[in-house]
């Protein structure tokens, strides 16, 4: 992967993510995670910028047969986004999808309050919010979520990603103000070919970053 850098994990990707987000002079308010993987760069960045961390949570909808395979995702207020071309590939029925959107809606709202505990919603009304992930492949969540962000009162959204494939990038950039990408390789398979340490990020270790010493 000649001239595109390669971060050392995730709490590196957050730090230089949030120098682009400095140099780039954003002015946030307030950082968003997408759990669990964003929370250790949404840590840094928020560390960085000394600005309040907290989440934002959407669920991915999975193809029947194939729950890994995206076919839509939704957020914790049921906002949505349907993957057009994945669902006329599957031939999957609006019964289906519509079920699988009720369900995971649920869980990601059972995530998001789990994570959050007793603290309450951030408000985000006239804030510039910095939305934050270790990086997109299809960008199902990460649509979902700026999908659910828009809903709100927050005066400037900023998703803020180490890497992705230029084709999601540049879709991502119609659902939010602006985007901050590090890398954009055309060669891209996967996040984590951009890591050297991808290690996945246990929901107990993911919530200590929620709080101010972790």
């Amino acid at each position: 992967m000649e001239g595109v850098r390669r971060f050392a994990d995730r709490t590196d990707a957050g730090a230089q993510l949030a120098e682009e987000i400095r140099d780039r002079g954003i002015d946030a308010d307030i950082a968003l995670a997408i759990p669990r993987g964003g929370l250790p760069l949404g840590r840094a960045v928020a560390d960085a910028l000394d600005v309040p961390l907290d989440i934002v949570v959407a669920k991915k909808i999975g193809a029947p047969g194939n729950p890994e395979y995206a076919i839509g995702a939704v957020a914790s207020d049921g906002s949505v986004w349907r993957n057009e071309a994945a669902l006329r590939g599957v031939g999957v029925d609006s019964e289906y999808f519509e079920e699988k959107r009720e369900e995971e809606a649920a869980n990601a709202r059972q995530k998001a309050d789990r994570y959050r505990g007793d603290r309450p919603k951030p408000d985000l009304s006239d804030k510039t919010v910095v939305v934050v992930d270790d990086g997109v492949a299809t960008g199902s969540t990460a649509r979902a979520c700026l999908r659910c962000l828009n809903e709100t009162d927050a005066e400037r959204i900023v998703l803020a990603i180490p890497v992705g494939p230029p084709s999601t990038v540049g879709e991502l950039a119609d659902e939010t103000d602006e985007v901050v990408c590090l890398e954009t390789p055309s060669n891209f398979r996967g996040v984590g070919q951009f890591y050297e340490d991808f290690a996945q990020v246990p929901d107990e270790k993911a919530m200590e970053y929620l709080t101010t010493d972790a």
